[in-house]
């Protein structure tokens, strides 16, 4: 499992720096308060948890939608980002842009963002507002506005938007190329923002059907936390979000499942890459599986940061690389670990992915040291605890346990799995997953040089 930024909780941050700093194992400090909570299901199928905070007068307000880039089928990419932008665009008694300008007048602040797996709108507004939140949000997911005008022009805003953040940066496309060649039928072979000739063939009905398929309010979680009487605010959600239609149909869950890697699979791609560049890629296992949390450590130990093994190694004692990096993206569905190693002058890409490859291999014959996973364990606690400081932090983890886990409990239970892990645990994981058979090694060749140079 990943572990975002915003999964964290407040109470002992300095305690746990302190532990980080001198090396002291992080079971040494405080366990973090468990959090408290209501959760229940309303007779239209939404997933309601309350969790009152009374430190200030204000509530988060975070509607998670279950529906991610994964659920879009091929030829159809994109629509779940699309849809992060038309929720914004009005709705029966809400005009287009009027949402946000309506949470900033009262002191509010409004935004969104989508995933893989996901979409998650929230409002942070002052308590006594409350109702004026749900009552937007229940608006929007009953009678949404899709009309032809407002789709064309947030399509081109979608487009414009992947030229910028993808198309024209020097590496924008690494990640969609890595999950391209790593997926065969899986979904999260295409990216999040969708491909341009999907967006450009995207019909209104195509939006309409989507929009009715998923964004009901049985495919959706509503997470309260700040100052609020649990019983008036749930009160309020029955008055508006329990009055939006069941859906008519179940929300579709067929997700192809991606076959094993049977051997090693090598790629080259030519390109206007400023320099040569490696990945070396791995199949792993989804966010909540046992193996997760020793993926996530050994994670850690390769390529978290510049003191890492993988940074060390190719930058600073080879000085294969001028920059190398990786992450174990541990989400709903089994998914990858990927390291990258931009080349030096000088250098092949054939060195470079020859030792990405020794630096895995190794985690899997020599085992990490103690202070190793001391180290990685106290980043985990440090972040587990500044995790939860704010209360959009605190609805974000536990609307993540409901949506992902399936599991409220998990909230407050990752903390004790990790600090459970041994040495053991991590180099089983890597022999478990770090094999050839499982291997994607993908190479990145400027235009007009020969690979492997």
């Amino acid at each position: 499992m990943t572990v975002p930024a915003h999964r964290r909780i407040a109470g002992v941050s300095l305690a746990v720096a302190l532990l980080a700093v001198l090396g002291i194992t992080s079971s040494a400090a405080v366990r973090p308060p468990k959090f408290q909570y209501q959760i229940s299901t309303l007779p239209n199928g939404l997933t309601v948890v309350l969790s009152e905070d009374h430190s200030t007068p204000i509530v988060h307000v975070q509607l998670s939608y279950h529906v991610g880039s994964k659920n879009e089928r091929p030829g159809r990419t994109g629509f779940a980002h699309l849809f992060e932008h038309l929720m914004f665009k009005g709705s029966k008694n809400v005009q287009p842009e009027s949402f946000t300008s309506t949470i900033s007048s009262i002191g509010g602040r409004a935004n969104a963002y989508t995933t893989e797996d996901e979409t998650v709108f929230w409002e942070t507004v002052p308590a006594q507002y409350l109702p004026l939140a749900l009552w937007l949000e229940a608006d929007r997911m009953a009678t949404l506005r899709i009309d032809r005008q407002t789709f064309t022009n947030e399509r081109e805003v979608v487009k414009e938007e992947r030229r910028l953040r993808f198309d024209n940066q020097p590496y924008g496309r690494l990640n969609e190329i890595i999950y391209d060649q790593a997926f065969s039928v899986h979904p999260y072979k295409h990216a999040t923002i969708g491909s341009m000739q999907d967006l450009e063939a995207a019909s209104v009905d195509d939006v309409r059907d989507f929009y009715q398929t998923y964004y009901v309010p049985s495919n959706a979680t509503l997470v309260l936390v700040g100052d609020f009487d649990p019983a008036q605010a749930m009160d309020l959600v029955n008055q508006y979000l329990g009055r939006v239609p069941k859906a008519e149909r179940d929300v579709p869950r067929d997700i192809p499942r991606e076959p094993p890697q049977t051997s090693e699979k090598r790629v080259a791609i030519e390109g206007a890459w400023p320099l040569p560049a490696v990945v070396v890629a791995y199949h792993i296992t989804y966010d909540g599986h046992p193996d997760a949390y020793p993926l996530h450590i050994a994670s850690k130990v390769l390529s978290d940061g510049q003191s890492s093994r993988i940074y060390r190694k190719l930058v600073y004692e080879k000085q294969l690389a001028v920059a190398a990096f990786g992450q174990a993206n541990l989400i709903e569905d089994p998914n990858l670990f990927f390291a990258v190693a931009i080349v030096q002058p000088g250098h092949t890409t054939a060195e470079a992915s020859d030792a990405l490859i020794a630096e895995l291999d190794r985690l899997k014959t020599e085992p990490i040291t103690e202070r190793e996973l001391e180290r990685s364990k106290n980043q985990f606690a440090r972040d587990y605890i500044l995790g939860r400081e704010s209360i959009q932090e605190k609805a974000s983890h536990l609307s993540h346990a409901v949506v992902i886990h399936g599991d409220i409990k998990t909230a407050d239970g990752e903390f004790d799995i990790f600090q459970s892990i041994t040495v053991a645990d991590v180099q089983r994981v890597a022999r478990t997953y770090f094999r050839p058979e499982n291997r994607l090694v993908l190479t990145l060749v400027p235009s007009g040089r020969a690979a492997g140079r």
